[in-house]
């Protein structure tokens, strides 16, 4: 009997040739006309919460997650995950998705969202999204977008249009706040 040796690691570029040929296998070339890809397409997906899963140094599965407002929740839009065929079926992909989430509310995520199957995403935290609240850049069923809220009031707040959200900004007006930080703790010290 075969051993699996698996590791989940945070993406990295090195990954990037492998992970398309996963998602090609998963989903084919319809992957790109989907509502979900428009929103990839507006820009990146944040690698430091985008994961992969290797079997003896082989990348066999992926997960990405994508920095978006959606009406007024600062999320993540989960996916695309894709497990390698001869890997499926084992709790990969479930695992990726609990490690994604669990990453996404350590960086002060209000909510991760996704265009999936509930009996699938149920079990993991997801919940449905109020019918038609999300308006997606192409069509979408709106009996497949959940969510997992993080903020109290996520659900209230799921309503408009949901897009890409830059986090540049935030992280340099972090970056800025630290520095004031400090610049006032060296001012005290001095």
């Amino acid at each position: 009997m075969y051993k699996h040796d698996l590791v989940y690691l945070t993406e990295d570029a090195s990954h990037d040739a492998v992970i398309e040929i996963i998602n090609e296998e998963a989903f084919g070339p319809g992957r790109f006309t989907r509502a979900a890809a428009r929103i990839r397409e507006q820009g990146p997906h944040d690698r430091s919460l985008s994961f992969i899963c290797a079997d003896d140094g082989e990348t066999i599965a992926s997960v990405r997650m994508t920095p978006v407002l959606a009406g007024s929740v600062k999320g993540h839009l989960l996916g695309p995950l894709a497990v390698r065929p001869s890997h499926k079926n084992k709790g990969i992909g479930r695992e990726l998705v609990r490690i994604a989430v669990e990453a996404a509310k350590r960086k002060g995520s209000e909510a991760v969202i996704l265009v999936g199957d509930p009996p699938y995403y149920g079990p993991l935290g997801f919940e449905k999204v109020a019918y038609n609240a999300l308006t997606f850049p192409g069509p979408v069923d709106p009996n497949r977008v959940l969510v997992v809220p993080i903020a109290a009031d996520t659900h209230a707040r799921l309503h408009g249009s949901i897009a890409w959200r830059d986090d540049s900004t935030a992280a340099t007006e972090a970056e800025d706040d630290d520095l004031d930080d400090v610049v006032q703790f060296t001012a005290i010290a001095v």
